[in-house]
């Protein structure tokens, strides 16, 4: 059994997607998108730095495209194989596009805006995000209420990301929870928490104007790792996610116990597809990283695809 999974900020790398613009089909795609959301997701995705692609209403509108792209060049069209799509924090606007609740001009309008308004909360708020590695759960879960921060994302195999104010963050990382180290993460604010709340009215705003489908593919939610059967529910919790943790251990979870054999992560792989193996070993999982790979992942596709 297969499940596809989309990257989250953070996994984006300088000229991810050149390669995949070598065909005629994804290259006239991203053009098209760049026109849609007049955002020059063409040059971000080949010649642009790591600082202009960190950026979040670059980064977020980046990723969703290159998740999209991925998808539309390996299944082109037939998704027969896929029981499962998810994505991480933004991924999950790429899965909603792959689950086909919305269209890829659809995923491309929101995650922009998703981005500029995310981009928009987290200016001047002094806040940031640091990984917290290893410990107990527990533990770390109650040193971070301890000072006030949130476990933005919690995504198993021993990570959680907090966020917060600064200060705290800083506190965080001079005496950190017992058995786990602290890095601080190149980020613009506290996303996830309740300081991207101003970013929910302008999303809701946007998404009451979209008509949803039903999803053809089951697709599950970060907020507690449940399959969604509903496509007016996808979009709201697409919505609320903004300003609520990301439970991606939770969604791994699911996977596992739905008795999925083998998950894809689509470009630009390798973050999920590491927090897997270390959670989950027992599935097997394929980072689909540049058009190189396309032959071995259709044949893992052959191995594990199927409902």
């Amino acid at each position: 059994m297969l499940a596809i999974v989309a990257p989250g900020q953070g996994s984006q790398t300088p000229g991810f997607l050149a390669p995949w613009l070598a065909d005629s089909f994804a290259a006239d795609l991203l053009a098209h998108w760049s026109s849609v959301i007049e955002l020059d997701l063409v040059r971000l995705g080949t010649t642009a730095d790591a600082d202009e692609i960190r950026d979040t209403a670059n980064a977020q509108p980046l990723l969703v495209a290159g998740a999209l792209i991925g998808a539309a060049t390996l299944f082109a069209g037939d998704d027969s194989s896929i029981s499962y799509v998810a994505g991480h924090s933004v991924g999950e606007v790429a899965a909603a596009a792959l689950a086909q609740v919305i269209d890829g001009d659809q995923a491309l309008n929101l995650v922009a805006l998703r981005g500029r308004e995310m981009a928009k909360a987290a200016n001047g708020s002094n806040t940031g995000m640091s990984a917290v590695l290893g410990g107990d759960r527990e533990v770390v879960v109650a040193a971070l209420a301890a000072l006030g921060l949130t476990p933005a994302n919690e995504n198993g195999a021993g990570q959680i990301v907090a966020a917060g104010d600064l200060n705290a963050l800083a506190k965080l990382a001079e005496n950190p929870p017992a058995g786990a180290r602290v890095r601080a993460l190149a980020v613009a604010g506290a996303f996830h928490t309740s300081t991207m709340q101003p970013a929910v009215a302008p999303l809701a705003a946007e998404v009451r104007m979209i008509t949803a489908n039903q999803p053809q593919l089951s697709i599950l939610s970060n907020k507690d790792g449940a399959v969604i059967e509903s496509g007016d529910e996808v979009l709201a919790r697409i919505v609320g996610q903004v300003a609520g943790p990301v439970r991606w251990d939770l969604c791994m979870s699911t996977l596992a116990s739905l008795g999925v054999t083998g998950v894809i992560e689509l470009p630009p792989a390798g973050t999920l597809v590491g927090l897997i193996k270390r959670a989950t070993p027992d599935v097997e999982t394929f980072a689909l990283k540049s058009p190189a790979d396309l032959a071995a992942a259709k044949e893992f596709i052959a191995k594990h695809g199927g409902k």
